[in-house]
């Protein structure tokens, strides 16, 4: 087989985190004395972490120790509610159970905080995610390539063996500055139009497409 290692995005890839990350972005707005957003909005603005995130919910204006404030409450909210609408897409825990199977390692790189993260795959996946980084203060968020090459050195994986699978432009801009193969997925957050030309080499409509792929080539 091609590939030796599959590095998965996490919101929009493995997970559907949109309803928890609405409801976590609502309750802090509504403390805040703002309006709520509907989670079709909300789902334009997820990528970049959170910090971005609440950027966008805020108005322009916003000052920063006030984005700060409010980065907080978020975090706080976000907490106390991350897994309870939270479920994988549809096929997506056979295709991970299926690369573990044949000997594929399997691993997330995400911009969502690192302890959401870890619990979020542990939940989820269990051992069939071997390695999962988050936002972390030592890792830049990605686009930048730090995350995927980490965890491409600690499961010993070369970049000409390794696919990167995510749902929106920082995923595809990370796999290109990691120098690996990128597969995009239609199923997440990201549309093909909002990417304003970058270049999608390879596209699935589904989970099973996307393990053919991998396990057939």
């Amino acid at each position: 087989m091609r590939y030796n290692l599959v590095i998965f995005d996490l919101d929009g890839t493995l997970l559907n985190t949109l309803d928890d990350l609405a409801d976590a972005g609502n309750r802090t707005l509504t403390e805040i004395g703002l309006p709520t957003r509907p989670a079709e909005e909300v789902r334009a603005m997820i990528g970049g972490g959170v910090g971005r995130l609440i950027r966008r919910l805020l108005p322009e204006d916003t000052e920063e120790a006030a984005v700060q404030d409010v980065i907080r409450r978020f975090k706080a909210n976000y907490a106390e509610r991350v897994n309870v609408h939270t479920a994988p897409y549809p096929g997506i825990p056979e295709l991970v159970r299926a690369l573990r199977a044949c000997g594929i390692h399997t691993a997330c790189n995400s911009n969502k905080l690192d302890a959401a993260t870890q619990l979020l795959c542990r939940a989820h996946f269990g051992d069939d995610i071997e390695l999962a980084l988050g936002e972390r203060d030592d890792i830049p968020r990605k686009p930048a390539p730090d995350g995927a090459l980490r965890i491409m050195r600690a499961l010993g994986a070369e970049p000409s063996r390794t696919l990167y699978v995510g749902d929106g432009d920082a995923d595809i801009l990370t796999a290109q500055n990691a120098g690996v193969d990128c597969a995009w997925v239609t199923w997440g957050y990201r549309r093909r139009e909002e990417f304003e030309g970058l270049p999608i080499s390879r596209a699935f409509d589904s989970a099973e497409a996307l393990q053919r792929f991998i396990l057939e080539n």
